[in-house]
């Protein structure tokens, strides 16, 4: 697996300074974490799922997850497990037939409803589960949660990594009487089967929904101020220095084009300083096709020090893993903030002239592009992650 496969060769060269490495399920814990990139979710119910994995369908899709709870009505779950295990099976036929290996998967998970289906689940598949990265755990809590990592840590081995993605979304994370105690608790928990933590997913919708809200293609999470809080708690619980995990954005929900209501939220200078005329022709756009936002949202997640983001439509994919390559001024100060943490000097004048790099506080942040741009790559100086959306997406 790697990003940016729909680049030619030449095109990778013309835009990269550094390329993206190519990663699998088998990849260090703590590299893989950083790349799931824009993790597209799916209806278990829906039909030919090993086809679409096969035809490599969605163009640039790293990550997906198949989804047998808020996606699955009530009244189709088994129906729903059936069709899942049965379109798991003929994947798995047709990579042990040779067709491709498990390296050339993208990362799979499944989004369960209980202990009880993840048991049924993955009896049923048998050895099948190894084309399985891990499963996501929706309404995870410190009371539900350690049955759970219990089953997940025996399906784990090293021949064949199995990880758990538990999705902070219930009424005692976001509720402020309950939420730091309750998330202190899901961190010590967590801290108990680190090494079989993917991802923390943050529960957006599943949030918003407990307040009667749900937000326009105008508004990003970072503007719900409920939501905005409880997301400020999380990164506060589960980013700190000493911890070892990646929190990804939350799901982004709009596809359809309507009818503007508010200012569109893309400013015009970068567009048009870059290419001109043809700059705002593009802008317009993304604005017609209700991208503004997520490309707003998604600026703001990796400037909170989000990884990643779910999301439901395959148009999405392109606009995260590119929003997500690390600049080349990042990663030239990233390198020389981790070169000289030495001890013989505290602070020094970026290579760039318009920053001061301070060696400890800006450590942990170098450390983390650093994993980054292996995955995502760096770009030469002279271009920016627009001229990656322009080329691919809106040409």
């Amino acid at each position: 697996m790697e990003f940016f496969t729909y680049f030619y060769k030449d095109e990778i060269e013309r835009y990269f300074f550094q390329k993206p490495q190519t990663f699998t399920k088998y990849s260090n814990r703590e590299l893989l974490s950083y790349g799931l990139g824009a993790t597209l979710y799916m209806p278990a119910t829906r039909p030919n799922i090993h086809q679409d994995i096969l035809s490599k369908k969605h163009e640039g899709l790293t990550s997906l997850v198949i989804d047998l709870e808020d996606a699955v009505g009530d009244n189709e779950v088994y129906k729903a497990e059936a069709l899942l295990i049965s379109e798991l099976l003929k994947l798995y036929e047709e990579v042990n037939k040779g067709f491709l290996s498990y390296g050339d998967l993208p990362l799979m998970f499944i989004r369960i409803r209980s202990l009880e289906q993840l048991k049924r689940v993955t009896e049923q598949l048998e050895d099948a589960t190894k084309l399985l990265t891990g499963v996501v755990l929706p309404k995870f809590s410190a009371e539900n949660g350690e049955e759970l990592l219990e089953v997940i840590r025996k399906i784990h081995s090293e021949e064949h990594p199995f990880y758990a993605m538990p999705i902070l979304e219930s009424a005692s994370v976001i509720q402020k009487e309950t939420r730091m105690e309750e998330l202190m608790k899901i961190k010590q928990l967590l801290d108990l089967y680190k090494d079989h933590i993917l991802n923390v997913r943050i529960g957006a919708t599943d949030f918003c929904g407990l307040y009667g809200i749900r937000r326009s293609a105008d508004t990003t999470v970072y503007e719900i101020a409920v939501l905005r809080d409880c997301i400020s708690d999380i990164i506060n619980v589960f980013q700190r220095f000493d911890s070892p995990y990646v929190v990804s954005g939350p799901v982004w929900e709009y596809f359809s084009t309507k009818k503007r209501m508010l200012k569109p939220q893309l400013r015009q200078t970068p567009f048009r300083e870059r290419y001109g005329d043809e700059g705002l022709k593009w802008r317009a756009k993304l604005i017609d096709e209700n991208m503004d936002g997520l490309f707003r949202e998604i600026l703001m997640d990796i400037a909170n020090g989000l990884t990643g983001k779910t999301i439901i439509h395959p148009s999405h994919i392109k606009i995260v893993q590119a929003l997500n390559v690390v600049s080349y001024e990042e990663y030239i100060d990233a390198i020389n903030i981790v070169k000289a943490a030495t001890g013989e000097i505290g602070v020094m004048k970026s290579k760039f002239a318009n920053k001061m790099n301070e060696i400890k506080p800006h450590y942990f942040w170098a450390k983390k592009i650093l994993l980054k741009s292996q995955l995502y790559g760096v770009l030469h100086e002279q271009f920016t992650n627009i001229d990656l959306i322009k080329k691919e997406v809106y040409v």
